[in-house]
């Protein structure tokens, strides 16, 4: 009879990584993933012509019509589950499902574009769950200091806003790591303002 396993099994944590059409969720996602990514991404057609504003993302040709997902494992004792949302807002009627269980979210902003992430962080802010805020780094953009950002989106100095490039596996894993700091400070948080158990 073989004896107990020593092996850890880390614990699963759902995450979102959310924002607007083009803004580089699957990439993100794709980047960090120890697993081999689920997206399901379809091919931009004629139909979506004046439904899907594509101005700034001009050569995009696929986007996601349902989800993305991948894993990564931060250290022996936490996994991190990725499920990244579809952008347009014609497909925000899946937000409440994918969101459902997460601990936290990322959202990631193209400065391009930066009016698309509104939707995502009114979203999230309604919600009342823990977000980073993530400043994508495109070839080309025009780069401006984080404050800025966060000043143009109206958020809490509570928020923490970040630059980062998708396509870097450590620069998304900094990303993630911000935001768990922040899920780990809002339950700290939550913790102390619960009134103390009658004895």
């Amino acid at each position: 009879m073989s004896g107990r396993s020593d092996r850890i099994v880390p614990l699963a944590v759902k995450i979102v990584v959310s924002g607007g059409l083009g803004v580089g969720k699957t990439t993100f996602i794709g980047a960090v993933s120890e697993i081999e990514p689920l997206d399901t991404e379809a091919a931009i057609t004629e139909v979506s012509v004046g439904v899907d504003s594509l101005v700034g993302v001009e050569s995009k040709t696929t986007t996601t019509v349902a989800l993305d997902f991948g894993r990564i494992t931060l250290d022996p004792t936490i996994a991190l589950y990725l499920f990244g949302t579809p952008g347009q807002d014609r497909f925000s009627f899946l937000w409440d499902d994918l969101v459902e269980g997460a601990l936290g979210t990322v959202v990631l902003a193209d400065t391009r574009r930066i009016e698309d992430c509104f939707p995502a962080v009114d979203y999230f802010e309604a919600q009342g769950a823990p977000f980073v805020l993530a400043v994508n780094c495109f070839d080309g953009a025009e780069r401006f200091d984080v404050e800025e950002v966060r000043e143009a989106l109206s958020l809490g100095a509570d928020v923490p806003v970040l630059e980062c490039d998708a396509r870097e596996r450590g620069s998304v894993r900094d990303v993630l790591g911000a935001l768990m700091d922040r899920v780990i400070g809002v339950r700290t948080q939550t913790a102390r303002r619960r009134p103390a158990m009658a004895r």
